[in-house]
Order: C-alpha cells, then structure tokens, then sequence
C-alpha cells in the first residue's frame, strides 16, 4: 500500500510580523510581511512575497497567493480567494511566474465572503460584497458586488 508524503501546516522563519500579530492556526504562512495589530484566521495560506498592511484581518479559509499587497485597516472575509494566474496562454502557468499577474489593494478596503479577486488594483475606501468576481481595476471609492463586480453604491 502507497503512503502519502504528510506536510504538516506551518509558518516559516522567513515570515516578518509586526508587533502585536494574532494567528489562529493551523495555518500555512512563509515568505511574508504582515504588519502591526494584524489578525489571521485559521485555514489561512499567505505565500512569499504578500506585504499586508497594519491592522487589517484575514478571516479563515483564505488563500493569499504570490504578489498580492493589501493595504492598512483592510478587512478580508472567509472564503476569499486572491488569484494571480489568468490562464493567458490558454490554460494554467505550470509555475512559470513571467505569466503570474499582480494585485494591490488599497487601505480601508472590505471584502466580503466568498470573493474572488483577479490581478486587479483596488483604490482606498471599497467594499466589495460577498461572493464578488472582481475581474477589473477599481479606481473610485464605493461599494462593488456581482459577477463582474460593478459599482452599486
């Protein structure tokens, strides 16, 4: 009978806290910089290279990929998952990091539950709704919900 290789989650050495930090594990967190009075769910992976601002919270079930940057006073809901391949040649990058886009979200940002969030720039002051596809630029404060996100308030 075939065994698994067992990875068990961590947070590695690697990882720069700013002070006052609180992690409910498990979690699988490396390579990182997350700022003061930050708070990270369970369930949650942060990967190398994601700056997140001071005092913004992470829910559980997150996934925070490569070259992300959240901004200050962000709120990030359960569920939500940061992407940074678009599948540009068709079908999915296979590592090859040249293809991988970025995403930067502003300060005082919220999103809801369950979003998605493609290589997209999101200005300060937004709230996204929960369940969003955010598949463009956000460059005015406001509320954006749906399927692609659109404004509504």
């Amino acid at each position: 009978m075939n065994k698994p290789l067992l990875i068990e989650s961590r947070i590695t050495e690697d990882v720069v806290f700013g002070r006052n930090v609180k992690v409910v594990q498990p979690v699988n967190i490396y390579g990182c910089e997350i700022g003061s009075d930050c708070f990270i769910g369970p369930f949650t992976e942060i990967q190398k290279t994601v700056r997140i601002g001071n005092r913004t919270k992470i829910q559980s079930h997150t996934f925070v990929c490569e070259l992300v940057t959240i901004g200050d006073d962000c709120f990030i809901g359960h569920g939500v998952m940061f992407i940074n391949d678009v599948f540009q040649s068709g079908g999915p990058a296979r590592g090859d990091k040249t293809k991988w886009k970025s995403t930067t979200i502003g300060n005082m940002v919220s999103i809801g539950s369950n979003a998605t969030i493609l290589p997209v720039t999101i200005c300060d002051n937004v709230v996204i709704g929960a369940g969003a596809v955010v598949t463009r630029d956000i460059s005015m404060p406001g509320v954006y919900a749906g399927n692609p996100a659109k404004k509504i308030k």
